[in-house]
């Protein structure tokens, strides 16, 4: 990791600057310079690599979104199962979505519903939604960074990235994230190794550990003196001279600093009429939310972590997950009585993915960046004394725009109580299959060089959902 900073004192709670002025890439190829890293990267494109050139995005409902109130409401069941939130009719005849989703509902021509998918799970295992149970226990975007690389070789931006609510709001405190606590993590690598982890630009986690240079800010806007930077660590760490010759990739390099890497993250560069059209805050005070325990992980950006991740895409990066907590609703007293959350994090989601849909078709990214919508779980179908719903693994949320796949469509079915398929079911390795064959040509990716036959099987073994290619 290569980060420049400010070196005098402003620093926060956590003990890091403000000022901090740009993070760079991974640099876990032997290469501790970022011209060594291009140099080594236009190598690899010189031998090829399987990749489309699209983007996925992952927004995962942290904690288990209700199935049936999100977009299968059955309103034709009993009462203890139909959705508490209503219906509403949806751009597509026949198909309802659950009542806190008019703009999804409105926009459904471009959204692909999964009714018969289920993740399998009761519990928090995050890990085996975006695994899809590989054998290498790694995400679908540790797997694009082993093939893509772990940065853009044409921005130098990191090819996995997370996205946090505190990505666009540094010095949040929430009640703790799902990706620090003990059980496996959305963005494990798996056996992969840290080089294809997620970068997290939140600043937190271990990346904080990595190299930093420190460069003076009237400096850096200076051409000579950040290169003479990157030539002094240059020589300290490569005494074995395995990087001689990079100095074509020296201003490549400065490029990125200046152009590729520090933009993509600041939405201070984005049109303000682009991040109100985001804009989530509105949705519900944070004050208020939180006064739940299950809730208190929740955040009112969702909005603008959507517009971070379209930016990120634009600029080169293939894989982002986008983190949404507080979706754990028993109705225990944790989270309001009857599915009460529902009220706060539903009209956020609507809002956050209808803006989201509506720009990347403005600017034509619709085919070339795929968004999934789901969690680790779904809900039970029957309400329980407080109106809330259990853990439930055998029906989960899955919701699909763009990446050239086949949209304006409802997949499968549900049961009468929405308790089981009545269809085929899918499940997550389903969803793997379905990303791989968008992030990779898999006829390219068989006689690929250096893949590996764990990688290669994970790529192209499973079978993508049909209806949707």
């Amino acid at each position: 990791m290569l980060t420049f900073l400010d070196p005098r004192p402003n620093r926060n709670c956590s003990g890091f600057t403000r000022r901090e002025l740009l993070r760079v890439g991974s640099l876990a190829l032997g290469s501790l310079t970022l011209p060594g890293l291009f140099q080594a990267k236009a190598r690899a494109a010189a031998a090829g690599k399987p990749v489309t050139g699209k983007s996925v995005i992952l927004l995962f409902l942290q904690g288990g979104p209700s199935h049936i109130e999100l977009f299968d409401p059955k309103m034709t069941a009993p009462e203890n199962v139909r959705s508490t939130t209503g219906e509403v009719q949806t751009k597509l005849a026949g198909v309802t979505f659950g009542g806190t989703f008019p703009k999804l509902a409105a926009r459904a021509d471009r959204l692909a519903v999964v009714r018969s998918y289920a993740s399998g799970n009761s519990n928090h295992t995050y890990l085996d939604v975006a695994s899809g149970g590989n054998a290498l226990k790694a995400t679908m975007g540790s797997l694009y960074a082993r093939v893509a690389g772990s940065t853009s070789e044409r921005t130098g931006i990191p090819s996995n990235v997370l996205v946090l609510p505190e990505a666009v709001q540094p010095g949040l405190k929430l009640g703790g994230n799902f990706e620090t606590g003990a059980l496996p993590t959305l963005t494990s690598p798996g056996e992969l190794g840290p080089a294809c982890a997620a970068f997290d630009p939140s600043g937190g986690g271990p990346l904080r550990k990595n190299m930093q240079l420190q460069v003076a800010p009237e400096h850096l806007a200076e051409r000579r003196q950040l290169l003479a930077s990157l030539d002094n660590l240059k020589r300290e760490i490569d005494a074995n001279g395995a990087m001689r010759g990079a100095d074509s990739f020296q201003q490549q390099a400065f490029d990125v600093i200046l152009r590729g890497v520090a933009e993509a993250f600041d939405l201070s560069k984005e049109d303000p009429k682009t991040v109100e059209r985001y804009d989530t805050s509105k949705c519900f005070r944070l004050d208020e939310v939180h006064k739940w325990g299950d809730m208190r992980r929740s955040s009112n950006l969702l909005g603008k972590q959507l517009l971070l991740a379209r930016r990120l895409c634009e600029a080169g990066c293939g894989f982002v997950t986008v983190s949404d907590c507080g979706w754990d609703m028993h109705s225990n007293g944790n989270s309001p009585k009857k599915l009460g959350g529902l009220q706060w994090l539903g009209p956020q989601l609507d809002h956050a993915v209808a803006a989201f849909l509506d720009d990347v078709h403005d600017r034509g990214l619709s085919d070339d960046i795929l968004l999934v919508v789901t969690g680790e779980m779904g809900r039970s179908p029957r309400l329980n004394n407080d109106g809330g719903r259990e853990h439930y693994g055998e029906l989960t949320s899955l919701l699909l725009a763009g990446g050239g796949l086949k949209m304006g469509q409802v997949v499968g079915q549900s049961d009468r109580t929405a308790s089981r398929p009545a269809t085929e079911r899918y499940t997550p390795q389903h969803l793997l299959a379905t990303v791989m064959h968008t992030l990779f040509d898999v006829g390219a990716a068989r006689v690929a060089p250096g893949l590996g036959n764990a990688v290669l099987q994970a790529i192209t073994e499973g079978q993508p959902i049909p209806e949707l290619l």
